[in-house]
């Protein structure tokens, strides 16, 4: 009897266990189902969009742009939709309403390609190709502001692929970009800077992209961001690739409010990226013309930040920090007052103190003291000079 009891058990098990797998079989066929739905559907509205675009009036045309950015607004990251919806033949007939007199159409085609274009860079390719640059400088050239930003930001987006630079920069678009710099709203002011770097990457045109009158706007963009943020690097490596190869761009930061003042506080509070693009700019001038421009440097505090950099930058940091210091000096030739000497020093010293093993550590701590003691000089010689001209104005 208990064997046979048993025997039952089981047999209720294997039934309950059948019953759970046939359950669950329902549910992935159901959910398989649901999904080869939703992907016939899908594929069907990209056929419809297709056709809408390729066949129906203007209208017809604007209510499918909206739709290709609604549809794509909701895609996953990782969806086809976008190369699916290429495929289909829907980036050619966007590229002419770009240039409709009908602005609704250059709203919606505008933010339909953009969609089609961000994370495929498939799409980037074929827009260009397509012939979307020469209509996006027109609407660059245009009054509307949020058209312009618009333009700006597929500008942005389309020169991150490198086969679309050297077509973007030949184009003409770079001085457009410099004007959106004064120009442009300030999402527009941000994609510009970050198209500029974008195109800057191509190194054949490198030297022409930007030209003296993008100093201005970049010092001031710099002067009010964070001097630690990505816009910042960007914004310091576009002054940088100026000063090293325009004359004109070297005499526009001194003529600019703040200028070299900028580049220094940006020595100072920058990230290690953006600090080794502001020494680069400093000894950019410093090499071209050192009887101009050493006083200028000097007169807005550099040392500190430099001789920090020489201890915590990048390897290219510290090596311009310590190249622009010798030239600051008042006689560059006496190599005894190098700071690579002083570091040696103070080495030297560290190793008197603590012995070898600790030596780097301390050095580094006295060093670091140096540049604390060294700019709480400067800031007292700067309050005692304020307060000399507070008087003598009064």
């Amino acid at each position: 009897m208990v064997v046979e009891e048993n025997q039952n058990q089981m047999m209720d098990s294997i039934a309950g266990d059948s019953a759970i797998t046939a359950n669950v079989s329902e549910d992935e066929a159901e959910e398989e189902t649901t999904t080869n739905t939703w992907k016939n559907t899908k594929e069907l509205l990209i056929l419809h969009l297709s056709k809408k675009l390729l066949h129906g009036d203007l209208d017809f045309r604007i209510e499918a742009a909206k739709e290709i950015r609604k549809l794509l607004r909701k895609s996953p990251v990782k969806s086809s939709a976008r190369s699916k919806l290429a495929d289909a033949g829907v980036i050619p007939p966007l590229v002419p309403m770009l240039i409709s007199s009908n602005v609704d159409a250059r709203h919606a085609s505008l933010l339909a390609l953009l969609n089609l274009a961000v994370r495929n860079e498939r799409n980037k390719i074929e827009i260009v190709k397509a012939g979307a640059v020469p209509p996006l400088i027109q609407i660059l050239k245009l009054h509307n502001a949020s058209l312009r930003e618009l333009a700006t930001a597929a500008i942005l987006t389309l020169s991150a692929a490198p086969a679309n630079k050297a077509t973007i920069i030949t184009s003409g678009v770079p001085p457009l970009l410099v004007q959106m710099l004064s120009s442009g709203t300030v999402q527009g002011k941000v994609d510009a800077v970050t198209a500029l770097h974008n195109l800057s990457a191509c190194k054949e045109y490198s030297a022409s992209i930007l030209d003296a009158k993008a100093v201005s706007p970049l010092i001031h963009l710099l002067k009010e961001c964070k001097k630690h943020s990505k816009f910042a690097e960007k914004a310091t490596a576009l002054v940088e690739m100026i000063l090293s190869h325009s004359e004109d761009g070297r005499n526009a930061i001194t003529s600019c409010e703040d200028g070299i003042l900028t580049l220094v506080e940006t020595v100072e509070d920058g990230s290690p990226l953006s600090i080794e693009h502001a020494v680069g700019a400093l000894l950019s001038l410093c090499c071209s013309d050192r009887d101009k421009y050493r006083k200028l440097i000097l007169k807005e505090g550099a040392i500190p930040g430099l001789l920090s950099s020489t201890v915590d930058g990048t390897s290219k940091s510290r090596d311009r920090a310590r190249v622009l210091l010798d030239l600051l000096r008042e006689t560059p030739r006496e190599k005894e007052m190098a700071p690579l000497i002083l570091e040696k020093i103070v080495y030297g010293i560290a190793v008197q103190v603590d012995g070898a093993e600790k030596a780097a550590e301390t050095a580094k701590k006295l060093l670091q003291d140096m540049v604390h003691r060294s700019m709480e000089l400067s800031m007292k010689s700067i309050q005692h000079k304020a307060d000399i001209s507070s008087k003598s104005n009064s």
